[in-house]
């Protein structure tokens, strides 16, 4: 059973997990579910059409699921879906997305601390940290991306293992592995101490760092410089990864 506190209003056709806890204060909507052993401490609102695994956590004056602030909203049933083992501190919010059917996703393992704001039809993959950040509509974040104070921009992404400097203006694709820092900001390079943490060979490591020259220190095109690194370099996933990435980039990159 769930364990509610008395404050909290919670429609009866909420679907709470075994051993959630809902705090003081609290209000869960009509069309939740909220998977088991999930803890809303007080204050926080959870609505909409919104779809929660286990073992979430959220701290005060969180907001999830909430009308798209997009106002190309035209009504219909939208979607926000949350996976397992993610903490929401202090303040955050995640909208749902704009379209009828449509979703905004957040995977599992991730850590959003305060006042990060979460646009409509956003993806967001796993194990991310993201502090006091306003992301805004339809940006998509891999795996592992680490994300400072900063603002960015619709449309963009952010590859896995990089890392955003605080204040950055992000208004186009952050690269996977790499660092980005400045106003507007820009690939500064390879995100050494994420590659170490996470075990990556040495072989892949030096690998990335020719690849990072290649596209930002040798004045190439960015196509010249892919043909570059597809020709010279070794076909590591690592390096498959950022190619296919960088190739697939509609706003660009950040150089």
């Amino acid at each position: 059973m769930a364990s509610v506190h008395p404050s909290a209003i919670v429609h009866p056709k909420a679907n709470l997990g075994a051993d959630c806890e809902i705090g003081p204060y609290c209000l869960v909507g009509e069309h939740v579910t909220l998977g088991e052993k999930c803890r809303l401490h007080s204050h926080v609102v959870i609505d909409g059409h919104t779809k929660i695994g286990k073992e979430n956590e959220f701290f005060p004056f969180v907001l999830i699921g909430n009308k798209s602030q997009d106002l190309k909203w035209k009504g219909g049933i939208t979607w926000t879906e949350i996976g397992d083992n993610n903490v929401f501190r202090e303040y955050c919010s995640v909208n749902s997305a704009t379209g009828d059917g449509e979703a905004t996703r957040i995977g599992s393992n991730n850590h959003f601390l305060t006042h990060c704001k979460i646009g409509h039809n956003c993806d967001f993959g796993n194990h991310i940290i993201i502090a006091d950040a306003a992301v805004a509509g339809h940006v998509l974040v891999e795996d592992y991306a680490r994300i400072s104070t900063c603002a960015i921009h619709q449309f963009c992404r952010i590859g896995t293992m990089s890392m955003i400097g605080g204040c950055s203006k992000v208004v186009q694709d952050v690269p996977p592995y790499m660092l980005a820092d400045g106003n507007p900001a820009e690939t500064r390079t390879i995100n050494k101490f994420a590659l170490e943490r996470a075990g990556m060979s040495e072989e892949a490591q030096t690998a990335l760092r020719s690849a990072y020259k290649i596209l930002f220190r040798e004045g190439l095109t960015v196509s010249n410089a892919l043909v570059k690194i597809e020709k010279e370099l070794p076909p590591l996933p690592e390096i498959l990864h950022l190619v296919e990435f960088i190739r697939g980039s509609e706003r660009g990159i950040g150089k």
